[in-house]
């Protein structure tokens, strides 16, 4: 596979974000609970969450549409015994039930983090999450919220949009899958991204404060529970088939 970055700015972004361990064991420990059976991870990018799949022991098959990133998963994980494969996937193939029809209703769990929020036809990317899932399969969605917080950061991100619980539940419910949970999630990340992406206009998420987040997650965990989810710059729906 070739190893020529073709996106740069989500490239920068996932490596940041890649060294906040306890934010990203956080997100982990978030969806694992909907989690069961054989998993795909769809936009698996740089790794960053399959990791915690994987050291796990769970049966995982990693997914992502970019060349480079399948090369790198490969890398870091080819030789694990519960990985169940590397794949390129791109959610809104024009001919994706022959394309991809050895995935096809194959999976108890798929998910995906951050990944809808980059595909236009949104409620198409849902409809072939759903036909990779077994029957009483969980989908697991994860995006960003509010479209107030629209910024510099989505747009050299390619992000079309941003969502609430109602519009991404709405996905769902048009395309058939029953809701069983929903919530916000990392509430303290709102002023992060706005302040940097909206006030100071940084194209990318500075290192240095992503950092100093990574710290003090143990806090903003706290101030989750404290406020029930009602607020975060995440939002997470997940369905069952």
């Amino acid at each position: 596979m070739k190893n020529s970055i073709t996106d740069k700015v989500g490239k920068d972004t996932l490596d940041v974000i890649g060294e906040a361990d306890r934010f990203n064991h956080w997100m982990f420990q978030t969806i694992y609970p909907f989690s069961f059976g054989k998993i795909m991870e769809i936009g698996s990018g740089l790794g960053n969450i399959s990791r915690f799949y994987i050291n796990n022991g769970d049966k995982i098959m990693l997914t992502d549409l970019r060349e480079e990133y399948c090369s790198s998963l490969q890398d870091k994980f080819g030789s694990n015994q519960n990985l169940l494969g590397i794949d390129q996937l791109n959610l809104i193939h024009p001919e994706f039930e022959q394309y991809y029809k050895e995935h096809l209703e194959k999976y108890d769990t798929v998910f995906a983090l951050n990944v809808i929020e980059h595909i236009k036809d949104d409620s198409l990317a849902i409809n072939n999450c759903k036909k990779l899932l077994k029957k009483e399969g969980h989908l697991i969605i994860l995006v960003p919220s509010y479209q107030k917080l629209y910024n510099r950061f989505d747009k050299e991100l390619g992000h079309f949009r941003r969502y609430t619980i109602d519009s991404l539940s709405h996905l769902f419910i048009e395309n058939e899958l029953e809701i069983i949970h929903k919530k916000y999630f990392n509430f303290i990340g709102f002023f992060g991204w706005y302040i940097s992406g909206r006030l100071l206009k940084k194209n990318t998420i500075p290192s240095n404060q992503m950092k100093i987040y990574n710290q003090l997650v143990p806090v903003w965990k706290r101030v989750d529970q404290l406020i029930k989810n009602r607020v975060g710059l995440s939002t997470i729906v997940v369905g069952k088939k």
